[in-house]
This record gives C-alpha cells, sequence and structure tokens, in this order.
C-alpha cells in the first residue's frame, strides 16, 4: 500500500519545533498571481483556497530558534481560516511574538536546486494554542497554518 503524494502526517508542535516559533510581522492574505493585464483592467485580487479544507489562505512569516542553518530558520506560513487570524500573544521586540501551532501536520517535500537538494517539509495547522502566561514560550488564538520548513 502506498501513501499518496501530497499527505499531511499529523505531527506534535513540539516535535518539529523543541523552541516554538516567533512570528515576523503580521498575518496577510495569500492572493493568486495577478497579471499585469489583470492589473491594468481593475480585476481584484483573489484569495487562494486550500483544496482539502476548503478555507481561506492567510500568509506570515516565522522563525524556528532551533534550527541550526541560519538560511533555513525563517520561512512563511499558510494560515487556513475563514477570517483573517489574529494572535493573542503580545509582541517581545517590534513585529515579533511567540506562537504555538495545534492540529499540525507535516507534508514532506524536497527542497533545493541541481544537486543541493534537501527534505523540507510543509507544515499546516487548525490553529494556535491559547496563550500561556505560565512564562517560556508565548501561544496564541487564530487559524490553520502551512509552511515550508527544512528538516
Amino acid at each position: 500500500m502506498a501513501i499518496s503524494r501530497g499527505h499531511r502526517f499529523p505531527v506534535e508542535f513540539d516535535e518539529a519545533f523543541p523552541q516554538g516559533l516567533v512570528m515576523v510581522g503580521e498575518v496577510s492574505p495569500d492572493n493568486e498571481y495577478q497579471s499585469r493585464e489583470d492589473r491594468a483592467a481593475g480585476r481584484p485580487a483573489r484569495q487562494r483556497v486550500d483544496e482539502i479544507t476548503g478555507k481561506r489562505q492567510w500568509k506570515v512569516t516565522v522563525t524556528d530558534p532551533s534550527e541550526p542553518n541560519a538560511k533555513r530558520a525563517s520561512f512563511e506560513v499558510t494560515l487556513l481560516a475563514d477570517v483573517q487570524p489574529v494572535p493573542t500573544t503580545g509582541e517581545v521586540l517590534p513585529g515579533m511574538r511567540p506562537v504555538e501551532l495545534e492540529g499540525l501536520t507535516a507534508e514532506p517535500r524536497v527542497a533545493g536546486n541541481g544537486e543541493f537538494k534537501y527534505q523540507s517539509y510543509v507544515f499546516r495547522a487548525s490553529g494556535f494554542k491559547a496563550v500561556n502566561t505560565g512564562g517560556g514560550r508565548g501561544k496564541s488564538q487564530g487559524g490553520p497554518a502551512e509552511s515550508a520548513k527544512a528538516a
């Protein structure tokens, strides 16, 4: 029995990101490519929709402090939600806030160019975990996520 391409494996957040994640910037809509002709004609940008869940996609940049390779530490996460997710954690530095995802899944991918290929993952989640006021890594609440994270 073969596992189909694009299968999403469930994974615990602490296993994937032992030191948590830091969200950099704000959540924005993940829009489809819009050609010059479409922009000139005044056509509105269309937001992408996840083909499996049917939810709208939002994107945000995160950093994994446990990643030893600096070039792979920051990556984009796609949040899957009907409305724009708003994290409830406060900023620890301007534009930076710790987050933790729940319902996390990992989809294996091959990344890189030519002979410099490596194993990476696309992460998706059902939402952000509620804020933990007990110190340590912060947590927030919002919508699902996807990301290209290198192994």
